[in-house]
């Protein structure tokens, strides 16, 4: 299966580019920056150099923490993080502290063809790699493993569709791919038991990269401009997917007729959706200036720290939908009560902790009156939802740490590898 991927991977080469050109006329490549996607492009800084990769958005930010956990603890090392997608790419680098910004570099990540692999890591020479989730390609790893470059899976997720498939289709390429890492970082128990069910070896305990992210960020005054212009209370729909926009706008009329004031913000995952959702609800939208009114479409990048801090309820998108929910420990870094429909298999353990220490509630079945409901007791219960937000916060700051930890053994890698390991690919590979 390893040498049939090879050979599928290089036999696409020659029409990938047309693939990537058609992407970028739709938006969905940066069109100046192609070459990236062939390897191409490399600047290596003489210093020790981890590459960090998130496919997309949320894998992308969770690598902010460790990128700083790692440059506090090793102040000599520079960092490459390449994404996959152009809004990662715009959003982690509008995310990048101040401080880091001359320490890291980033380029798009090459497609998996085996000579524009080789070109990237001919070229770039990383001292370490930092994969995140469950992003797996194999010759990108077998590349990594040949060189003898220590690689890593941090808040690695194995959902059970997934490992079903796995072990039923190609459980030797994924066994060899999982023993390519020096470490696997499992993202909760369940993952755990499930890596090391198809192979994995060199785990460490779970945790997660996304608790330990800092507080999505926001523009103070925009926040007091939406707060004067809002005239009662808030309740948001944060990171929606398809199927879940009617349902809140039916949730919003009913909530409207006790609550004449509300304010429900519906913020789509992509953006890009705000015009269906609009011509599905008639709302206006953040993206084109329109001024809020009952209901609101936030269809705008980097602005869900600034809806969250608004909202007096908040529903995780994803989850009234078979999506699996998006990341609950967003709203609760920022006090926010937060509601989840009956799909958060994406965070199950960490669902499973809020839902036990009471500081976020289920909504099911997840239709409008039960999600009117929800929203509407915890409007009128202030006493409750100030608990649910207290509790929010001691799951948060329990949860918190990985990425120090993580940091450790990275750093050693790093100041291991540098010098060394350089010369010796130049020997094997030939100087980019």
């Amino acid at each position: 299966m390893r040498i049939a991927w090879r050979l599928v991977a290089g036999a696409l080469a020659p029409v990938l580019p047309l693939w990537l050109r058609l992407r970028a006329g739709r938006g969905k490549e940066d069109a100046s920056r192609l070459a990236e996607r062939y390897g191409l492009g490399a600047d290596r800084p003489a210093a020790p150099l981890l590459w960090l990769h998130g496919a997309s958005v949320g894998e992308s930010l969770s690598l902010l923490p460790l990128i700083e956990a790692v440059a506090i603890a090793a102040p000599e090392a520079q960092f490459l993080l390449t994404t996959g997608t152009v809004t990662s790419a715009r959003l982690v680098m509008q995310r990048l502290p101040a401080m880091l910004r001359d320490r890291v570099r980033h380029r798009y990540a090459p497609l998996d063809v085996p000579r524009w692999v080789d070109r990237f890591l001919n070229g770039w020479r990383p001292d370490a790699a930092v994969f995140v989730d469950s992003d797996l390609w194999p010759n990108r790893l077998f590349a990594l493993r040949a060189r003898r470059i220590p690689t890593a899976l941090v808040n690695a997720r194995m959902s059970p569709r997934s490992a079903a498939r796995w072990a039923q289709f190609a459980p030797g390429l994924l066994r060899a791919m999982l023993r390519s890492f020096t470490l696997i970082q499992p993202r909760a128990g369940d993952d755990a038991a499930r890596f090391a069910g198809l192979g994995a070896r060199s785990m460490l305990p779970p945790a997660d990269l996304k608790a330990s992210a800092s507080p999505l960020p926001h523009d103070p005054e925009a926040l007091a401009a939406l707060r004067a212009a809002l005239p009662g209370p808030v309740f948001l729909a944060a990171s929606t997917h398809p199927g879940e926009d009617a349902v809140v706008a039916a949730a919003h009329a009913i909530l409207r007729e006790r609550h004449p004031t509300l304010t429900t913000i519906i913020v789509p995952r992509h953006p890009e959706r705000g015009a269906e959702i609009a011509a599905l609800t008639g709302a206006p939208r953040r993206s084109l200036g329109q001024a809020p009114a009952g209901l609101y479409i936030a269809d705008t990048m980097g602005e869900l720290g600034l809806f969250y801090r608004l909202a007096d309820a908040a529903l995780v998108g994803g989850s009234l939908v078979a999506h699996g929910g998006q990341n609950p420990m967003e709203p609760a870094l920022l006090g926010c009560p937060i509601l989840l429909g009956p799909y958060t298999f994406n965070f199950a353990e960490r669902v499973e902790q809020l839902l036990q220490a009471g500081a976020a509630r289920r909504v099911a079945p997840p239709d409008a009156p039960t999600l009117a409901a929800a929203v509407a007791d915890v409007l009128i219960n202030p006493d409750e939802a100030a608990r649910m937000t207290d509790s929010a916060r001691i799951v948060a700051e329990n949860l918190a740490g990985a990425a120090e930890r993580l940091a450790g053994p990275l750093v050693e890698w790093l100041r291991a590898g540098h010098g060394p390991r350089v010369a010796s690919v130049e020997r094997e590979f030939g100087t980019p």
